[in-house]
């Protein structure tokens, strides 16, 4: 299900051999323009731009971005979808609260990954809806940005707050994944409140790092949704994976 690698100029090569501009969507949510985290999209867009990226931004406290679905569509949503459209990356980057994204981020995907746009998009060769590994947004790559105010050693593999990627599934897996983007792993950055001006230059310098990779990098490995894996109950089949359950269950042996 891997994507052909492009290369990490911000240039993409298209048929007949012709380059254009790779888009970004960065989409942020921090209600205090003055955090780390509204300086870490600042600085990550900018590595992008200077990588030749073009970098679409949706600052949604900024906005005042309306999360609460009340009926679908509207003008605002139709236009973050448009941005959609246009992304090679979408990057979504927020602070942790109460392990999972704020209300005003969760309320854009809410409102945004309308049925028809970004699931329930139906395959015309088999009548299904597209899901895990296809959809509506296949083609994109997306990586979640996160700040944590807790220890690295918490949201480790043997971290009393449970391994990142598994704090994160409903995001990585069952929203990014499921509605067929490329899901790199988490951008971690833990100790947040403790970053100053000792520590915010190596905390930059891993963050342009990751960016300047994001193309090449390979994505946490999935499975889709297909019957060499699944059953008609939606569960693993019996050989795949026998000897393992719950999250690490769902991905290709690496």
């Amino acid at each position: 299900m891997s994507l052909p690698r492009r290369a990490a100029t911000g240039m993409r090569t298209t048929r007949g051999d012709v380059a254009r501009t790779m888009k970004a969507l960065w989409v942020v949510a921090h209600p205090d323009p003055s955090s780390l985290n509204r300086h870490l999209h600042r600085f990550g867009a900018q590595v992008l731009r200077d990588e030749g990226w073009q970098v679409l931004e949706s600052d949604l406290y900024a906005m005042q971005w309306d999360p609460v679905l009340r009926e679908e569509g509207g003008d605002d949503v139709e236009a973050e979808q448009q941005k959609l459209r246009d992304a090679d990356l979408v990057v979504l980057q927020f602070p942790l609260w109460w392990y999972g994204m704020p209300a005003i981020m969760k309320g854009w995907v809410d409102r945004v990954f309308e049925r028809g746009f970004a699931y329930d998009v139906i395959d015309p060769a088999t009548g299904r809806a597209r899901k895990y590994g296809d959809g509506g947004l296949v083609g994109r790559r997306a990586l979640t940005i996160v700040t944590a105010g807790d220890r690295p050693g918490s949201l480790g593999p043997r971290g009393i707050s449970g391994d990142i990627e598994d704090v994160l599934w409903t995001t990585l897996h069952g929203t990014l994944w499921y509605t067929g983007m490329e899901t790199l792993r988490p951008h971690l950055v833990t100790r947040a409140r403790d970053v100053d001006e000792s520590t915010i230059v190596e905390v930059e310098r891993d963050l342009a790092d990751r960016l300047r990779g994001v193309t090449d990098e390979s994505p946490i490995p999935f499975l889709p949704l297909d019957e060499r894996f699944y059953d008609h109950s939606i569960a693993l089949c019996p050989d795949v994976a026998p000897d393992v359950s719950g999250n690490a269950a769902h991905r290709f042996a690496t």
